[in-house]
């Protein structure tokens, strides 16, 4: 909704005809009606309704109106429900036929405008200053739940909406598991501290990983840093137009498989960045994918999880470009010792 209308409140409805039957019409209820006013596009007709919008839709969809028998309406399949959908088909003008559309203005995102790639580097930069002012200070001693919330606090200090998602803060054995959810455990000396965050700033996101250690944390876990550092590097470079995702993912495992560790890399290098934190296109070795193309903004993230042991993740977001690449992230990725 956001994306074709730039309404960005809860209650909004948009048909959009294409082709022969040039439509735009935004549909919301009293609630929104002023803030519709200032946001909506100007190229859409603004009506309103009851909060149960999809009321509105016999009317707005009526032959009278459109001139024409015969219409197909696509509706996103991945995201009305079955109750909805229902209710939908049970409400329209004869002759109209609904047709599964889901997915198309997603990839649609895919490709980033200028302006879209400004908001996603304006965002990553917020992250990057609230993430190195962090590591600056003092991670052992403090539980990872409040190193997570006095993170999340300075990204809306900073002027964020919100953090991009919960954030991860995940040290020691409780780094393998690769989508943990911070603990009220102090963080201990001498292990590996997994940070995963992000900010939205102007309704775009950021995604960036560092994992750093609280002093040294052992031979094996060094070792491990810098095969994930060297992998993501690979996964870095081979980003760029023309490789599809499953290509661009296979660079990077094949580091990680060469080295012993492929069992501990279950999951893909990494996903598109923009409205959403995840998001097309996806860098996959489950998904070919189309080919990269100049606008996309993905994430380059390899992992090992060792079990019960310890776990390395290290993300940067990339922009694509005409002639390559261009990493928005900011943040070093040598080992960093903290207190």
């Amino acid at each position: 909704m956001r994306y074709l209308t730039a309404f960005t409140g809860s209650n909004g409805l948009a048909v959009v005809g294409s082709g022969d039957l040039e439509l735009r019409t935004f549909v919301t209820d009293f609630r929104y009606l002023t803030q519709a006013a200032a946001q909506v596009d100007a190229s859409f007709e603004r009506h309103s309704a009851s909060t149960e919008l999809l009321d509105a839709l016999p009317r707005l969809l009526s032959p009278p109106r459109l001139g024409r028998q015969g219409l197909r309406v696509g509706f996103d399949d991945a995201h009305l429900s079955v109750k909805q959908h229902e209710r939908l088909a049970g409400s329209l003008p004869e002759g109209v036929e609904l047709v599964e559309a889901g997915g198309m203005v997603e990839r649609m995102r895919e490709v980033k405008a200028p302006g879209e790639l400004q908001r996603i580097g304006a965002a990553t930069a917020l992250a990057d200053a609230v993430l190195e002012r962090a590591l600056d200070g003092r991670l052992s001693g403090r539980s990872e739940r409040e190193v997570a919330l006095s993170l999340e606090y300075e990204l809306r200090r900073e002027g964020a909406q919100a953090p991009s998602f919960p954030s991860i803060v995940a040290s020691g054995e409780h780094s393998a598991l690769p989508h943990a959810e911070p603990r009220d455990v102090e963080i201990a000396p001498g292990v590996l501290v997994t940070i995963d965050m992000g900010a939205e700033l102007d309704g775009y996101c950021s995604d960036c990983t560092r994992t750093v250690a609280t002093g040294d944390p052992g031979a094996e876990a060094r070792e491990v840093y810098e095969l994930v550092l060297r992998a993501q590097r690979a996964g870095l470079e081979a980003v760029g137009p023309g490789p599809t995702g499953r290509e661009v993912d296979a660079v990077a495992r094949e580091v990680i498989e060469d080295a012993g560790h492929g069992e501990h890399f279950g999951h893909g290098l990494g996903h598109g960045v923009g409205l959403e934190v995840h998001e097309g296109p996806r860098l996959s070795r489950q998904r070919a994918g189309s080919a990269l193309a100049p606008g996309n903004v993905v994430t380059v993230e390899p992992g090992v999880y060792l079990p019960g042991r310890f776990g390395v993740r290290i993300e940067d977001l990339v922009a694509v470009t005409e002639d390559g690449r261009e990493v928005l992230t900011r943040l070093p990725k040598e080992l960093r010792r903290v207190g």
